[in-house]
């Protein structure tokens, strides 16, 4: 009786003496009342991840620069490989150099050129490896805007992170509710590896499209999603486990007749055709104009030694790591001992978002992902870097946070996002190859 009464008095309270509602109060999601914002209505779910998010990573940003600035060895670097003349250059060091060509002077596809054999590499490297999208964004906003290149690259970037930040969200608030997407999209903020979502880099824009892929696969929007993966297919090699997720659970919604009642046929068939159009695309662009069909697998193998191997190279540094040895390839003591802490901790962080029940393209994409890293020879110390895109991962440990008080999740970014400044930007840029 006094439930019914007390709400009746509120319904009473919430009319005036015409009978016109009262403007609704903004809905708040979770974090103190001092930081909420005002904000319309459709970006009004966004607004609390996004602060916490840019909060995090502005903050291991500057700590970054400090570190950059107290150690000063990246005015001795060559500009190309880590160095530069101001700190900030070196976000636009080793790949964001390469970005940075293309973006300028686009593409020069010609044969293959041999090198002298006994090296490490026996192909001369080519900008072709650099798939187009990113570097088209860093031209044509350069265009639009008039910054320079190196400023039209960070921008994208920072503007890339914000769009996978919210899809992030996005994702994981279906799934474990609002304040747990919330956590999920600062997680990412501090992650190893998150030093390039604000660099001259691919990742932040491929993860964008990623998680917005992934969530069109989830409400059923299948022609968004086949659109965002082929749009993936034209930024990085790795969308092959991003297209093969869509395909596979596009297959597994045309085999259920439920499934098919609820999202037809014409949808998830348009999305595992036109998945797979970007990636396929562009390799054989490469290999056409190359002269050769598989030319941009053996650019990538006799270039940057970067090859699948089933999993040999990843088990020879584990070896050596065990035994305090540095008998491998790409050999980077600091940053090789963060990545293998990350490696060691998958099992645990696989089967945690498992035990969450996550949709299967969220399933087959993070899996697949991972045998991609894992499996492939590659800069080992890169693997935070690599597995960035892993954002599933962040399901379990965001929707365990939600149980702690903002006080105590405060005090967590607070130690974390200065923290990241260092293993998630210095580690990766001055101490590695990113």
């Amino acid at each position: 009786m006094s439930t019914a009464a007390s709400s009746a008095a509120t319904d009473s309270a919430a009319t005036d003496d015409k009978g016109a509602e009262r403007p609704r109060r903004v809905r708040r999601l979770g974090l103190p009342d001092g930081l909420r914002l005002r904000v319309p209505d459709g970006l009004r779910p966004y607004a609390d991840p996004l602060l916490l998010y840019g909060a995090a990573k502005l903050v291991g940003t500057v700590v970054f620069a400090a570190l950059l600035l107290a150690s000063g060895s990246y005015r001795e670097k060559n500009p190309r490989f880590g160095g530069g003349a101001h700190w900030w250059d070196v976000l636009a060091t080793w790949d964001g150099w390469w970005y940075l060509q293309v973006a300028e002077k686009g593409y020069d596809p010609g044969p293959l050129r041999r090198l002298n054999p006994g090296g490490m590499f026996t192909v001369e490297q080519n900008s072709v490896a650099f798939f187009p999208l990113y570097p088209g964004l860093i031209r044509g906003t350069s265009e639009v805007t008039g910054l320079g290149l190196y400023g039209s690259g960070i921008l994208v970037s920072v503007i890339a992170s914000f769009v996978a930040a919210a899809g992030i969200y996005a994702v994981i608030s279906l799934l474990a509710g609002a304040r747990a997407g919330t956590i999920a999209a600062g997680l990412w903020a501090v992650v190893p590896g998150a030093g390039v979502e604000w660099a001259v880099y691919s990742e932040s824009v491929f993860v964008a499209i990623a998680a917005w892929c992934c969530y069109c696969v989830m409400k059923g929007r299948w022609v968004a999603a086949g659109l965002l993966a082929f749009v993936a297919g034209l930024n990085r090699p790795t969308s092959a486990a991003l297209i093969g997720a869509v395909g596979l659970a596009a297959l597994v919604t045309l085999a259920r007749r439920e499934s098919r009642r609820k999202h037809g046929v014409a949808g998830p068939v348009y999305a595992m055709i036109a998945a797979p159009l970007g990636l396929l695309t562009y390799v054989a662009w490469v290999g056409l104009s190359m002269g050769e069909l598989t030319a941009y697998f053996t650019l990538q193998r006799e270039g940057w030694a970067h090859f699948f191997d089933f999993g040999s190279y990843t088990l020879d540094v584990l070896a050596n790591t065990a035994i305090g040895e540095h008998d491998y390839i790409f050999a980077f003591s600091v940053p090789d001992l963060l990545a293998v802490q990350l490696v060691l901790a998958l099992p645990f962080l696989i089967a945690l978002m498992l035990r969450k029940r996550p949709p299967l393209v969220l399933v087959a994409y993070t899996l697949a992902s991972i045998v991609s890293v894992l499996g492939t020879q590659q800069i080992f110390g890169n693997t935070p870097r690599y597995l960035l895109p892993c954002f599933p991962l962040l399901l379990a440990p965001a929707a365990a946070m939600t149980r702690l008080g903002w006080p105590t999740l405060t005090v967590f970014f607070a130690i974390a996002a200065p923290a990241s400044g260092w293993y998630a930007h210095f580690v990766l840029f001055e101490l590695g190859v990113p």
